[in-house]
C-alpha cells in the first residue's frame, strides 16, 4: 500500500516467507473501518495560484481541508477522501508521467520525497513548472508541519495556521487513559508473499499509542518493518491484530490471517481480534487522522472483549 518509510522502506523489505499459505476461507469477516470525516476550515485569504496538482502523500486532503478544494486539478492515488472523487488521479499508481501532468497546465506541483521517479520530477521543472517539495507526516506530531507547508506552498498561511490549531483540538486526548492493549500492525501482501511485522516508524505505530495501547513490534524493533516469522509471532503475542484492508484480503481474509506462520498461536489469533483500516486512510495522517484515532479505539474496545 501506499504508505508506509515505509512505501520506501516496505519494498526495500519484500521477504517472502515459503511457508506461507496466504489461504483460507473468509467465513471471518474482521472490524473494518473503510472512512473517515475530515476537518475543515474556510478562512477568507485569496491564494498565490490557481492550478495545482497534489501529488504529496495526501496533499489533496489538505488543500482541501484548507478550503481551497477548488484550486485541485489532479491529484496522488493516496488522496481518497471521498470529496476529492471529482479530481483525476494523475499517477500510474505512485508514478509521475510528466506528459499527464504537462498537460494540464498546473501553476504548482507539490511532491514529497516519495514522489518518482527523479526523471520525470526534473522534466516537469524543465517545462516550467514551479516543483515545491513539503514535508512527509509519519507520526502525529509531524502533521503540523505537513500542514504548514502546503499552506505556504499555495499562499494561504492564515488558513493553515487555522487548520493546525483545529487539528489539535480535536485530537482525542482522553484515549491515553484506557487499558493497554498489546496490538500488532502487519503489512500483508499475500499475491507477493510479502509478510512483515511493524515496528517503530511504520507509521502505525504513532496511532497505536494515540489511543493508549502497545505496539509490541515497535517495543522490540527500531526498524520501521521486520520479516514475519512464526517464532517471532509466538514471541510477541499480540492480544489484537491490526491490517491494511487490502492486505487483509491479499491473504484470504481472517481464516487466511490465522493460517499464517505462528499467527494462530497468538492470543490475537485464537480469539480472531483482527482490524482492518483502509489503506488510503490508515497512514494518510491529515485531516482525517483524529477521526480515525477515535473510531480504531473504539473497534479496539470492543474487539479486545472477545
Amino acid at each position: 500500500m501506499r504508505k508506509v518509510k515505509k512505501v520506501a522502506a516496505i519494498i526495500v523489505a519484500t521477504i517472502t516467507l515459503a511457508t506461507a499459505t496466504g489461504c483460507g476461507s473468509q467465513n471471518t469477516s474482521a472490524p473494518h473501518i473503510d472512512s473517515a470525516k475530515s476537518l475543515g476550515v474556510k478562512v477568507n485569504e485569496t491564494t498565490q495560484v490557481k492550478r495545482v496538482i497534489a501529488l504529496a502523500n495526501g496533499s489533496a486532503e489538505i488543500i482541501s481541508a484548507l478550503g481551497f478544494k477548488s484550486l485541485i486539478i489532479g491529484r496522488d492515488i493516496a488522496s481518497t477522501d471521498a470529496e476529492l472523487k471529482s479530481i483525476p488521479i494523475v499517477t500510474s499508481g505512485h508514478q509521475v508521467i510528466p506528459e499527464k501532468i504537462i498537460a494540464l497546465q498546473p501553476d504548482l506541483v507539490i511532491i514529497d520525497r516519495s514522489t518518482g521517479p527523479e526523471v520525470a520530477l526534473a522534466t516537469l521543472r524543465k517545462s516550467g513548472i514551479n516543483v515545491i517539495t513539503i514535508p512527509e507526516a509519519w507520526t502525529l506530531t509531524d502533521i503540523p508541519a505537513k500542514i504548514s507547508s502546503i499552506a505556504a506552498a499555495i499562499g494561504a498561511p492564515r488558513s493553515g495556521q487555522v487548520l493546525m490549531t483545529q487539528f489539535a483540538k480535536k485530537l482525542p486526548q482522553q484515549l491515553h487513559e484506557r487499558k493497554k492493549v498489546r496490538i500488532a500492525f502487519l503489512y500483508l501482501r499475500g499475491g507477493s508473499a510479502i509478510y512483515l511485522v511493524g515496528g517503530k516508524q511504520s507509521g502505525a505505530d504513532s496511532l497505536i499509542a494515540a489511543i493508549g495501547a502497545t505496539d509490541v513490534g515497535a517495543a522490540k524493533f527500531s526498524q520501521p518493518f521486520t520479516a514475519m516469522t512464526s517464532e517471532l509471532m509466538v514471541s510477541l503475542n499480540p492480544d489484537l491484530i491490526l491490517v491494511m484492508s487490502k492486505g487483509l484480503e491479499s491473504v484470504g481474509g481472517v481464516e487466511g490471517l490465522v493460517d499464517l506462520p505462528g499467527v494462530a498461536q497468538t492470543a490475537a489469533g485464537k480469539a480472531k481480534r483482527i482490524i482492518s483500516v483502509d489503506d488510503s486512510l490508515l497512514l494518510s495522517f491529515g485531516p482525517r487522522t483524529p477521526d480515525l484515532i477515535t473510531q480504531l479505539s473504539n473497534e479496539v474496545e470492543k474487539v479486545s472483549q472477545r
